[in-house]
C-alpha cells in the first residue's frame, strides 16, 4: 500500500513524498489520517537547521527529516492481538504528517465523539505541557509568568489556571499572541519590548514578591537571563522550551544568591509506564486532556489560526517562516471530517 508524507529532504526544503505503508503487526493498528497539528517551534527549528551542530538538536534532526508528532485518524486495520480498539475508531497518535501511520495499539488513545477532531490534534502538545505544569508543582494561589506565547505557552497558561494559579502574567512581543493569552486564561499581558519595564510591571502585579513559577517558552537562549529575573527568591524557573544554543548567565547572582530552582520539563520526561510513584504517562495525560475538553473545562478552539490541505504543506511552512507571530495552531487536513 502506498501513502504520502511530508518530508524535509534538507534544511529549508519541504516536499511531499510517496512511501510504502507498513502493514500492522499483531499488536499494531493502521491509521488513516484525518488531521495533524504542526508543532511550530520544533518543526521550524528542524526545517531551518537553526541549532548548534554539536547538540541534542543535531542528534534529533537528521535529513531527510520526517516532521510531525500529533495526529488524529481512523483505524482501518487491526493486528490479530489488538484489544479494545476496532476498525472505524477515531484515535490520537504521535504520528507524522502522513496519510497513513502504523502504530502500537498501546500508544493510541480513542478520541471521544464529543470532541472536534481538529481540537483533538493538540493532544501531544497538551500532554507535554500538563507534564511541565505538574513537574513545576503549580498550586492554588501561586503566581505564574509565561514567557513566550506560542502553542506551548498558551497551554501553559491554560493548565496553570486549571491548577489554581493567580495571577498569571503573559509576556511576548506579539500583540496577537498576548490577546489570545487573555482568552487562554492570563490575568495580565505584557509586551516584552523592554525588560526593565517588564520587571517593574511584574513587581507591581505581585506586590513586590515577584513570581513563584516562571515558564520559559521562547526557545531563545538570550531570553533566559532576563526571564529568570522575574522569579522570586526560592522560586522555580521552568525551561519548557527547547532552547537553541548556549546561555550565558551569572549563576551566583541569578541562581545561588536568590536560591532559585531551575528545572527542565522536556516532553520525554513523561514515563513510558504507570507506577504508583508517577502514573502520568503521555497516554494518561492525553486522556486527561480529552476529559477536560469533553467537559468544557478547557477550550482550544481559539488557538486554531490556520488550516491547509496536506498537499499544501510547503505553503504552510513558508507562511510560518515569513512570520509566525499570528500563527498558533496550524492544522494540516487530510480529510473533510
Amino acid at each position: 500500500m502506498k501513502g504520502f508524507r511530508v518530508i524535509f529532504p534538507e534544511a529549508n526544503r519541504v516536499e511531499v513524498e510517496e512511501f510504502n505503508v507498513k502493514e500492522p503487526s499483531e499488536d499494531e493498528v493502521l491509521i488513516e489520517t484525518i488531521a495533524t497539528l504542526i508543532s511550530t517551534g520544533t518543526e521550524l527549528t528542524a526545517l531551518t537547521g537553526d541549532f548548534p551542530k554539536q547538540s541534542f538538536w543535531s542528534m534529533y534532526v537528521k535529513y531527510p527529516f520526517i516532521p510531525g508528532y500529533s495526529s488524529v485518524g481512523r483505524i482501518i486495520k487491526c493486528g490479530a492481538k489488538v484489544k479494545g480498539l476496532a476498525v472505524g475508531d477515531i484515535v490520537a497518535a504521535a504520528s507524522p504528517h502522513a496519510t497513513h501511520s502504523t502504530v502500537r495499539a498501546s500508544q493510541v488513545v480513542k478520541v471521544p465523539e464529543s470532541i472536534n477532531v481538529e481540537e483533538a490534534c493538540f493532544h501531544t502538545i497538551a500532554a507535554g505541557v500538563v507534564n511541565s505544569v505538574r513537574l513545576a508543582r503549580v498550586s492554588l494561589g501561586e503566581s505564574v509568568a509565561v514567557v513566550g506565547l506560542g502553542l506551548l505557552g498558551q497551554m501553559a497558561v491554560m493548565f496553570s489556571r486549571a491548577s489554581g494559579a493567580y495571577p498569571i502574567i503573559t509576556i511576548d512581543l506579539a500583540e496577537y499572541r498576548l490577546k489570545l493569552s487573555k482568552i487562554s486564561g492570563a490575568t495580565h499581558a505584557l509586551r516584552a519590548d523592554n525588560w526593565g519595564h517588564v520587571r517593574e510591571n511584574v513587581e507591581n502585579i505581585t506586590e513586590g514578591r515577584m513570581v513563584d513559577k516562571v515558564f520559559e517558552v521562547t526557545g531563545n537562549p538570550s531570553v533566559i537571563p532576563e526571564a529568570i529575573k522575574l522569579t522570586r527568591s526560592l522560586g522555580c524557573f521552568v525551561v519548557l522550551s527547547s532552547p537553541r544554543g548556549k546561555t550565558t548567565m551569572d549563576f551566583h547572582d541569578e541562581v545561588n544568591r536568590p536560591s532559585r530552582v531551575i528545572i527542565g520539563t522536556h516532553f520525554s520526561s513523561q514515563p513510558e509506564y504507570e507506577t504508583p510513584y508517577n502514573p502520568w504517562t503521555r497516554k494518561r495525560n492525553v486522556e486527561l486532556f480529552f476529559d477536560l475538553l469533553s467537559s468544557g473545562y478547557i477550550k482550544v478552539s481559539h488557538l486554531i489560526t490556520h488550516r491547509y490541505p496536506w498537499r499544501n504543506a510547503e505553503e504552510a511552512y513558508r507562511m510560518l517562516l515569513r512570520d509566525r507571530s499570528n500563527a498558533i495552531g496550524v492544522i494540516l487536513k487530510f480529510e473533510n471530517y
